[in-house]
């Protein structure tokens, strides 16, 4: 019988929500993030250094690699302010290809990239192909071994913030086997890189062309612990995008009660009306149920409920935050169907975190699998 564990929360993580929470309130109120969306990157690079001389980076890298030893679950607690306040920068990318390479990475490969990484060395990841299958061990691109170099080929999407990164972990199958490679970014051509557009603004997408691309075989990870790495990589990027949609959900409250508690019609606040109230409501007892499924999740991830943990969260988060997005539009009126509006900044933060690395539909049936065979 499996032991079941509660739902913790370390002194360690309330420190770091308590500072995730301030300094993303602080960094990204809504005109900030209206104009990144009209900038190159995407991000703001002296934010991101911010975050690098905080740590943030080397939360879940071992000290030995210059990180501060913590887990994701730390992690978690930074993301989910991030998520409240759209703050979009490479955080999540890097830290998931830092747990890439402690998974399945060779010595050189960690003793090389993980300080990096810690130091504000941006990655990216590729996993995702033309076929838009969720699982990432269906892989389409290949690397051939001639010598000491791989050539790769194939067509990788969805791989954000591909432009800035300095390097890039992509799938690959070697001879049939699904493998994992680290692509220095100067091997990739500028005209390999195509901008995609994508449903969420904040996010900057390519599409990348492998084919030609030669790397040193020694960039190959570990061929015995690259399937279940990259098992553990799906869960880590649920929790992840769980911890986003969270507090997504949270700042699509935040700007509604706000206009509730401003517009008025008939000589009365327009959130003093009960239906309006009771939706509310709902998504807030909604969102604290999410938040506990996260939580649990975080403290379990790597005991045997951890996956039907994960899962839970991911497709409770993802559905709270649509319904959140979508209430933010209607109760805005006629005006939040503009792209004047903020609500619709939320909604389509929401398209994009529910369909990354599975929607609720995916999970919940690979849930019944887990919990009724």
């Amino acid at each position: 019988m499996i032991k079941k564990a509660g739902i913790t929360f370390s002194e360690e993580q309330g420190q770091l929500l308590e500072i995730a929470e301030s300094f993303s309130r602080d960094k990204a109120p809504i005109a900030t993030v209206r104009n990144l969306i009209e900038s190159e990157t995407g991000f703001d690079k002296d934010v991101w250094t911010e975050m690098v001389n905080l740590g943030w980076l080397g939360i879940a890298i071992p000290e030995e690699f210059g990180g501060s030893g913590l887990s994701v679950a730390e992690v978690v607690t930074i993301v989910e302010p991030m998520g409240r306040m759209l703050l979009a920068t490479p955080l999540v990318s890097t830290t998931l290809a830092a747990q890439l390479l402690l998974n399945a990475g060779t010595t050189a490969q960690k003793q090389d990239l993980l300080p990096r990484m810690a130091g504000g060395a941006i990655a990216a990841l590729a996993m995702h192909e033309e076929h838009g299958d969720w699982d990432i061990s269906h892989v389409t691109c290949t690397g051939v071994i001639s010598g000491d170099t791989v050539t790769l080929s194939g067509i990788k999407r969805l791989v954000t913030d591909a432009k800035v990164a300095d390097t890039i972990l992509a799938t690959i199958s070697i001879a049939g086997i699904p493998s994992l490679v680290a692509i220095d970014s100067g091997s990739i051509d500028s005209a390999a890189l195509q901008r995609e557009t994508v449903i969420d603004e904040t996010r900057r997408s390519y599409r990348i062309n492998l084919d030609g691309i030669s790397v040193p075989a020694t960039n190959i990870f570990d061929a015995e612990k690259t399937a279940a790495a990259l098992k553990r990589y799906h869960l880590l990027s649920c929790l992840l995008l769980s911890a986003e949609a969270c507090g997504g959900t949270a700042g699509a409250m935040d700007i509604t009660l706000n206009y509730l508690n401003t517009r008025r019609t008939f000589d009365r606040f327009i959130g003093s009306y009960q239906s309006l109230k009771h939706t509310m409501v709902d998504i807030l007892t909604d969102l604290e149920a999410a938040r506990s499924f996260l939580y649990y999740a975080a403290g379990v991830i790597d005991t045997d409920e951890g996956e039907a943990a994960v899962r839970m969260a991911k497709a409770q988060s993802s559905d709270n935050f649509a319904y959140a997005g979508d209430r933010a539009i209607q109760f805005h009126g006629g005006f939040g169907f503009t792209y004047e509006c903020d609500a619709q900044l939320f909604r389509r933060r929401a398209f994009w975190t529910a369909n990354q690395s599975g929607d609720a539909i995916y999970h919940r049936k690979r849930l019944a699998t887990l919990l009724l065979d």
